[in-house]
């Protein structure tokens, strides 16, 4: 990288807020020139749970109001325990057939809000919960009450003392600025249904139609609008220069994805990845769904490559304080959805 691509430290410090980030990111200095960069709430650490999906979702509608100047930072693991609620009664009603699993899509995120609201992050927030073994306590508990004929409430009360032994209590209400809203108020103050169009690129459905798209973890089976892959990209840009993150989900199994280093590459970069390139990658099961992120900004090096700035939710202990930057041609290949707000595409 050309040291002229020096990261001002000081703009990311302004723009995170967040002391000990910066205090990493000052480790390694030489990345690429920052073009663009929204902002964004402080790096979170999904720890061992499959929620990416939700704090990615929710990381990009905090970035839009911060935009906007106003402060928001909700709550993921709120989402992860009503739909662990949600799921445990489908486990028990079904009698144990619909099994309990934590993985989703960024979109589910917005349905969640809109079925059981949110709160603030630091009013529902505990360190070290591991969802994974939450679900498979959940599971044996919907078993006992089957084996017992036990009823759905008497169910539900024994999960609700369980996961209030591991996660904070489900709020009624939820107080900001002196007001006191119910939770599914509050999301309606801060999410509007429709907000944000979720877009894909793939050939085996015509461009311009809407989808279910078929992946595994789609399992609300949303449809996602399908666009050409030079398109997507196109939005994408124009969605951060204008002052909008970008919720994004793809694959991170290729070997030069590397959170420790803080970078992701495809193996051959010196070629522009195609819309055919991709669509094999696909069909081939070479490009999964497998994680989400907040696109946050644009980087460049001086020979002209770019870069997608993404914030994770695996915690600050990378070079970059919890920050990646992704190739052009990583996007371009291992995208599998984004999720846009309106007013960027419209604009």
């Amino acid at each position: 990288m050309s040291k002229r691509g020096i990261f001002c430290i000081c703009a990311l410090l302004s723009l995170a807020s967040c002391k000990k980030e910066g205090e990493h990111v000052r480790q390694v200095m030489q990345v690429p020139q920052t073009e663009c960069l929204v902002k964004t709430t402080p790096v979170k650490n999904q720890g061992m749970s499959d929620l990416c999906w939700a704090y990615a979702m929710l990381a990009t509608i905090e970035s839009d109001h911060l935009m906007e100047g106003d402060s928001v930072n909700l709550s993921p693991l709120y989402l992860g325990r009503r739909f662990l609620e949600e799921q445990t009664d489908r486990f028990f009603l079904s009698g144990g057939k619909e099994k309990i699993g934590m993985r989703g899509m960024a979109s589910m995120t917005l349905h969640l809000l809109n079925r059981y609201g949110i709160t603030h992050y630091d009013a529902f927030h505990r360190d070290e919960v591991n969802i994974r073994v939450l679900a498979r306590k959940a599971e044996q508990t919907a078993t006992a009450s089957i084996a017992q004929q036990k009823g759905l409430s008497s169910m539900r009360e024994q999960l609700g003392n369980l996961l209030d032994e591991h996660l904070p209590t489900v709020p009624r209400y939820v107080f900001m600025l002196g007001a006191e809203y119910t939770t599914l108020e509050f999301a309606h103050s801060v999410y509007r249904e429709g907000e944000y169009e979720a877009l894909t690129s793939f050939t085996h459905h015509p461009f311009g139609s809407r989808f279910v798209l078929e992946s595994v973890d789609n399992r609300m089976n949303d449809e996602f609008l399908n666009v050409p892959l030079d398109t997507l990209m196109q939005h994408i840009e124009h969605a951060l220069r204008t002052g909008h993150a970008v919720c994004w989900e793809g694959d991170i199994s290729e070997k030069k994805f590397s959170f420790q280093k803080g970078i992701a590459k495809i193996e051959d970069e010196q070629q522009r990845v195609t819309q055919e390139r991709r669509q094999q990658d696909f069909e081939r099961r070479l490009t999964t769904d497998d994680h989400c992120m907040e696109i946050i900004g644009m980087a460049r090096t001086e020979k002209g490559s770019r870069y997608f700035i993404c914030k994770n939710s695996w915690g600050t202990k990378n070079p970059f304080g919890g920050w990646m930057y992704l190739s052009e041609n990583y996007v371009r290949a291992k995208t599998i959805a984004v999720w846009i707000n309106q007013s960027a595409l419209n604009n």
